[in-house]
């Protein structure tokens, strides 16, 4: 009822500005219910508290539930685009979800900033300047996995992640960095929660360490199974598998992973500690970083409203790729294909009392962008 209440305050306050002239209609379209709900949940969350706390008038945000269905989430984007008429498109957590809306969106000339899904194919050749992605691309996490790897002395990894377009990004990114060998290579059905199979093969494979990408309800079903298959071959992964979100639903079979990520609540910033106390007052529960990801991506674009008009598309755009706002992340900055350069930390799950929660252990990659910028002309 709260979140309602605020979303509602937004959108009424943003209707009584005088003539919207410049101000902005964000259209959010998100999960908000079915398999990975929790992840769209956060985003919105996130971003919601940005613009209430900065009590921004001058926003009026438009949220949908895409069901996690592609088909869902063009029908909204073109009502969005069409009816809406909105400025700003923002909220996809899934990459097949954005590659089947963000082209058609930017070529209309709207803005989209992408608080999660970070897809090769709009990193490189198919980027767009309208596009910016605020959390990473795809393969930057699991890339950090790769060099965790090496560091750990794993030479025989196995590997599985989802058959969807982050899944390949996942893998690619992991090989790209690890030096070692396979054992193995898999590619599960999204959505799939038996992992018997790929357990088996997992433990016939001969393998010193595992490598999996598998976000949200999938990631705590194969956690929970191979907790329960008694192997003990170490387990690595990106921070979706072991987020604030599901750690509680996944418990004990967590205790001790690592796993990388670009955000963690003990960051040591002015603007994640204030973020993290003022999350967890509003919601009643520890951000996670996909709520870090909506909460920057509100602040991204609160930055260019206070310096130019969205009506102005080039100066818009350029007050965009400045970045002149303070991330959760601390320093935050675009590279040239507009996704970020940031480092990617080493996290290990630890208990806080009755919590499962991570804290930061290390640092896997510094500084660190996409292979794919190269590939993006603008």
């Amino acid at each position: 009822m709260k979140l309602k209440a605020l979303a509602l305050a937004s959108c009424m306050a943003a209707l009584a500005a005088p003539a919207m002239a410049e101000g902005v209609k964000v259209g959010m379209i998100t999960t908000l219910s079915g398999g990975g709900a929790g992840l769209g949940i956060d985003v919105r969350d996130g971003f919601m508290l940005a613009v209430n706390q900065a009590d921004r008038k001058d926003i009026e945000v438009v949220i949908e539930d895409d069901q996690r269905k592609p088909d869902i989430a063009v029908q909204l984007a073109d009502k969005m685009i069409q009816s809406e008429k909105v400025d700003v498109l923002t909220g996809i957590i899934w990459s097949n979800l954005a590659m089947a809306v963000v082209p058609a969106a930017v070529a209309q000339g709207k803005f989209y900033l992408s608080p999660n899904a970070g897809p090769s194919q709009l990193a490189g050749k198919g980027c767009n300047p309208n596009y910016f992605n605020v959390a990473w691309q795809n393969d930057n996490l699991h890339e950090a996995g790769g060099a965790y790897a090496n560091t750990a002395g794993y030479k025989n990894s196995f590997i599985l992640a989802p058959n969807y377009p982050a899944g390949q990004d996942a893998l690619t990114g992991y090989k790209r960095m690890y030096e070692g060998e396979l054992a193995g290579e898999l590619f599960t059905k999204l959505g799939q929660t038996d992992y018997a199979s790929e357990i088996a093969q997992i433990r016939a494979s001969g393998a010193d360490s595992v490598y999996f990408f598998l976000p949200g309800g999938m990631g705590i079903s194969f956690l929970k199974q191979y907790a329960d298959s008694g192997l003990d071959i170490p387990v690595v992964g990106p921070a979706f598998s072991f987020d604030q979100g599901i750690l509680q639903a996944v418990g004990d079979a967590a205790m001790g992973v690592v796993n990388t990520s670009q955000w963690n609540k003990d960051i040591d910033n002015p603007t994640n500690a204030q973020f993290v106390k003022t999350f967890q007052e509003a919601y009643g529960r520890l951000p996670s970083l996909y709520a870090s990801q909506g909460f920057d991506t509100a602040n991204l674009l609160m930055s260019a409203m206070d310096v130019a008009d969205i009506n102005d598309a080039v100066a818009f755009r350029a007050a965009l790729q400045a970045a002149d706002f303070d991330s959760t992340r601390g320093a935050f900055k675009f590279g040239s294909n507009n996704h970020p350069v940031q480092d990617i930390f080493v996290r290990e799950v630890i208990k806080e009392g009755d919590v499962f929660t991570n804290k930061i252990i290390g640092t896997a990659l510094s500084g660190h962008g996409d292979v794919y910028a190269a590939d993006c002309k603008f």
